[in-house]
């Protein structure tokens, strides 16, 4: 038996090293936090904050994942009306909100949460678009919904961006299913979507008019993406996705690309099997950065601020298994630094820039806060 173990052992350290070797980013450590910043508390006792964003008033919406939608103003929140029924289990629930670019001449609002409706028991996520008024979400649209529904409670996704040409993109988790859905185009799961505003597929989508495929994707191989955030200058979208044990990624997402889950990971299972020895292959994109062990990656945001000069241009994303933020710094594509923010401050569900330019986090039990520079 020990023999048998330390064959295994010799086998999950050459995987691993040979992980560490092909992509040397991942040889960065992670750096110490410098405190240079106090944490004011906008809003307490939301569960779980999943997505924030802000109306032309500067106040937020904020959905929580056990459904409710909040507006937050002046440090009080009140509870949206109208809201759609939404299957709250596992890590699904309510997800995404984010505004149309335009939002100030038509109002719309985005909304991402997992739904009944549709083929089988369950839920699987949908993607809605609605109006605010009176309190309540009105004229509400549907404008996607993934298929079939499923009990898990795994992977939802979901994250939703607005690039610089309108298009809206949004993910959606493969649902705990690794062999059918992350691979198969002509499934749903497993992908990140592109979207016309009033959810029509757009002709150059990469698999528009092949027979049987779901149009309206935009990549796959794809496992769980959490955070997307469009790049300030090139406009280009990045998302990062939770890996396995091990491999969580950062990905620039492009037309028509696979992104190898789940026959090319940087993980393992999690109760430590091998699930590919494979870290790269021909037509597989490689991520720009991976995090071994996982950091549980959600919510990301680039800093733009002049209010933070030390992040300014870098990456800030979430971490729910060591309950804090980091920040990743870059030298274009390539990370070049890692440095810990919030250390302890609890399962961080989001991180995004607001208006003003002060950096918001959503923290799980806690609510959102504002990181203030000193």
């Amino acid at each position: 038996m020990k023999k048998i173990t330390l064959v295994y052992l010799s086998i999950f350290s050459f995987i691993f090293l040979s992980c560490e070797a092909q992509v040397k980013p991942n040889d960065i450590l992670l750096k110490a936090e410098v405190k240079n910043y106090t944490l004011e508390t906008v809003v307490s006792d939301i569960q779980i904050p999943w997505g924030m964003t802000w109306l032309p008033d500067g106040s937020m919406l904020v959905t929580e994942k056990s459904g409710i939608l909040y507006h937050i103003k002046n440090g009080a929140k009140t509870e949206i009306k109208n809201m759609p029924k939404v299957y709250a289990r596992g890590q699904g629930g309510l997800l995404d909100i984010t505004l149309h670019p335009d939002y100030a001449k038509n109002g719309w609002i985005y909304i991402t949460y997992a739904a009944e409706e549709g083929e089988g028991e369950g839920g699987n996520t949908k993607l809605i678009r609605a109006k605010l008024q009176d309190g309540g979400l009105t004229q509400i649209e549907s404008l996607y919904k993934a298929t079939p529904n499923s009990t898990k409670g795994q992977h939802f996704g979901s994250r939703i961006v607005f690039d610089n040409d309108g298009y809206l993109y949004f993910s959606i988790g493969e649902r705990g299913n690794n062999k059918d859905n992350p691979q198969d185009i002509k499934r749903d799961c497993g992908k990140i979507y592109r979207l016309n505003d009033d959810g029509s597929i757009p002709k150059d989508n990469p698999f528009v008019g092949q027979i049987g495929v779901k149009e309206a994707i935009y990549t796959y191989g794809n496992r769980n993406p959490q955070g997307m955030a469009k790049h300030p200058e090139t406009g280009e979208i990045w998302a990062h996705e939770h890996g396995p044990k091990g491999g969580d990624e950062i990905n620039i997402i492009k037309k028509g690309v696979n992104y190898g889950w789940a026959t090319v990971t940087y993980g393992i299972n999690y109760d430590g099997t091998i699930m590919s020895t494979e870290t790269e292959r021909p037509g597989i994109e490689k991520p720009i950065y991976y995090w071994i062990p996982s950091i549980a990656p959600s919510g990301m945001t680039f800093v733009t601020s002049d209010k933070y000069p030390d992040w300014k241009g870098h990456l800030l994303v979430g971490s729910l298994v060591f309950q804090y933020l980091e920040l990743v710094k870059l030298k274009g594509k390539e990370v070049i630094e890692r440095q810990k923010i919030a250390s302890d401050i609890g399962r961080v569900r989001n991180v995004m820039q607001g208006p003003d330019g002060f950096i918001y986090i959503a923290v799980e039990g806690k609510g959102i806060l504002k990181i203030i520079p000193n």
